[in-house]
């Protein structure tokens, strides 16, 4: 592994490399504080970017942006209550009002801090527990594989706030996965005698439609209020301040990689319950939500070291732990790799990058962020209606230039137009985004192992492997239907005594 890590840095201090690297870097600085341009909608962005790339440059890009993302949210939550991305929504309880009480500059460096150690334990989690899972997987054949498709799907169908709405996003995108020639008989199927849908429904229209211009489309509803950044000094390195949380940075960093590494939670759950524990730890919860360290502290170390942990069953497995992960996963499959057991061995040199271009992520984390924050004053006066139109012209120009196809033009927006409806009903797109991705994994390994059995579908319990899984899919979708009742029946058994 020490050699695979040298290696990787190799590869990674390459002036080329290095400089993409950084450039990531600074553009996740810049999305992750922007409200509204989250790390979902930078890396769909960027996608069609990366298609003229060798992969080991194109997916050190691709998580240099994800992981710098997830960092910077947390800036316009503590100075706005405005986090720019989904993970910081937590940050902002008790960021912001430290803020309005003059402590700006402190609760930036904890927050600061914060991000680095837990990206750094999440990181040192993926080196290590990559291979083991990776190698304890090579055990796995169709039935398995189908069964980790499964779980991937009601994990994030059953966490979308309805599970109804959520496991139909999975048979949407299951659907639209299915569209084009059958990968076994070679018969055309849903394409209505458009040629342009005989090879399917490619994955960028669909991603950006989804996420970019939906995103586009809702904010060009309203103006955000026009703010500005008042200078601030930042400490990040505050002795008093870090003997105080230590003990919530390794505790939050600990459950944000256990979280993060189960397919489909995602950072924003580490972070909500890294909180929660933080609370419950502390020794004056009643402080919480009114400017307490520890609150900016557990729910930032949480959701960096989650956002790295949701590469392990990625690589590991070919399953992503997250919304961006599966888009991720998504580019893997665009350049003709598919993320699995057998690909750590075969693609050593691209997966050691990434490891190492992740750790000095981290590590820039803590060198450019106070620089950064002076610069985002100006940044941040730049308003929406300026800055939707380059979202949408930079959208519209990507997925053309994927397949020089303007059909693909009118799905995305197709695409957009769609979302942005469903999100007003609050439905969950990352379930059809993972139907998408894991349905053409799902189908194909079914198919194999009731070839395997002969059409015995009792294949996928008599294999311990399998079984395990498919009960922990089937317990997940359970638990997600009788909670809310068990809770409201409580409600109505407490409005009635």
């Amino acid at each position: 592994m020490i050699d695979s890590l040298l290696h990787g840095l190799a590869v990674v201090l390459q002036p080329m490399n290095f400089l993409i690297l950084l450039s990531a870097v600074f553009i996740g600085f810049i999305g992750g504080a922007l409200p509204g341009i989250s790390g979902v909608i930078l890396v769909v962005i960027l996608l069609p970017v990366t298609y003229g790339m060798e992969p080991t440059t194109a997916f050190m890009l691709l998580t240099a942006i994800y992981a710098s993302t997830v960092f910077s949210g947390l800036i316009t939550a503590i100075l706005y209550r405005a986090p720019g991305t989904p993970e910081a929504v937590m940050t902002s309880f008790d960021g912001y009002p430290m803020t309005q009480r003059g402590e700006a500059g402190k609760a930036l460096g904890i927050g600061i801090l914060s991000s680095a150690v837990g990206g750094m334990v999440g990181t040192i989690a993926l080196i290590v527990f990559t291979p083991m899972l990776a190698s304890v997987a090579l055990q796995f054949s169709s039935p398995e594989f189908f069964a980790l498709a499964v779980l991937g799907l009601t994990v994030v169908a059953s966490l979308g706030g309805s599970v109804l709405l959520g496991l139909i996003g999975a048979m949407i995108g299951l659907f639209i996965a299915s569209v084009g020639i059958d990968p076994v008989t070679g018969t055309l199927r849903y394409t209505f005698g458009n040629l342009n849908l005989a090879s399917g429904i490619n994955l960028i229209p669909i991603i950006v439609g989804l996420f970019a211009i939906s995103e586009v489309l809702k904010r060009a509803q309203g103006n955000a209020p026009h703010q500005t950044v008042k200078k601030v000094r930042i400490r990040i390195f505050d002795g008093a301040i870090l003997k105080k949380i230590r003990a919530t940075l390794a505790r939050s960093s600990i459950l944000g990689v256990g979280i993060g590494i189960l397919p489909g939670i995602g950072a924003s759950t580490a972070a909500m319950v890294s909180y929660s524990e933080a609370v419950r730890w502390s020794k004056h919860p009643e402080r919480f939500g009114h400017g307490e360290p520890e609150g900016v502290a557990a729910p930032e170390s949480a959701n960096n070291a989650a956002a790295m942990g949701a590469l392990v069953p990625l690589f590991a497995l070919g399953i992503p732990g997250s919304g961006t992960t599966a888009i991720i996963l998504g580019a893997f499959i665009m350049h003709g790799l598919q993320p699995g057991p057998a690909f750590m061995s075969g693609n050593g040199e691209l997966i050691y990058a990434v490891f190492v271009g992740l750790l000095l992520v981290n590590v820039m984390i803590l060198a450019f962020a106070k620089p950064f924050v002076a610069v985002l004053s100006r940044v941040l006066n730049v308003p929406y209606a300026a800055l939707g139109p380059i979202i949408l012209i930079c959208c519209v120009v990507g997925t053309y230039s994927v397949q020089n196809s303007m059909f693909d033009v009118w799905l995305m927006l197709g695409f957009g137009v769609a979302g942005f409806f469903l999100e007003k009903i609050r439905f969950p797109l990352v379930a059809i985004i993972l139907g998408v991705v894991l349905g053409p994994i799902a189908e194909s390994e079914l198919r194999r192992s009731l070839a395997m059995s002969q059409g015995d579908p009792s294949i996928f319990f008599t294999r311990p492997i399998s079984a395990s899984l498919l009960a922990v899919a089937i317990v997940v979708v359970t638990l997600a239907i009788v909670m809310p009742l068990v809770k409201r029946y409580r409600r109505g058994a407490n409005a009635a005594s």
